[in-house]
């Protein structure tokens, strides 16, 4: 003899292939879609709230930078020299902060021209013994590193066509 149901159990027709009922199922797909808009809600806060540190984290590694900036400016009136001594190295400081960041200096002249680095501003003709496609001059300086480019160098090429 077979036992009858219980009516707390459906019958098998009506269970999932996990055990499921077809009232579990159904819920669980209703519930899809707003667990979908809490997870991106959720991932957009996340994404806002890294982007707000990593602001926060670029703009106080300048601040030394802006201080320096400040002395200087408060001498101004000093030795000419002084000044532009205490101006390059508020420049070297501020190049430093960007390679702490990821982000160096790119100003090699004598280097085969590469359009991922560099920018042509202008062409000349090879001098002796430069080769063709070559940096010539750096007229300013790109900044980043290999595929995280922030800025290419703008540069004057050497091209013997024009020789």
């Amino acid at each position: 003899m077979c036992a009858a149901p219980s009516p707390e159990s459906p019958p098998d027709a009506l269970r999932g292939e996990s055990g499921q009922t077809s009232a579990e199922l159904e819920d669980r797909w209703r519930r899809a879609p707003a667990d979908l808009d809490n997870l991106r809600r959720r991932h957009a806060h996340e994404i806002a709230a890294a982007r707000t540190a990593e602001r926060e984290h670029v703009a106080s590694a300048f601040l030394p930078v802006l201080d320096d900036l400040d002395r200087a400016l408060e001498h101004a009136d000093a030795d000419q020299a002084a000044v532009a001594a205490g101006v390059r190295a508020v420049r070297d400081q501020a190049q430093a902060v960007l390679v702490r960041l990821g982000h160096p200096r790119q100003d090699e002249a004598g280097v085969p021209f590469d359009p991922a680095r560099h920018e042509v501003v202008s062409v000349v003709p090879p001098a002796d013994g430069t080769a063709r496609g070559t940096v010539v001059a750096v007229l300013r300086p790109g900044y980043g590193a290999p595929g995280r480019l922030l800025r290419p160098a703008s540069v004057t090429v050497a091209d013997a066509a024009r020789a």
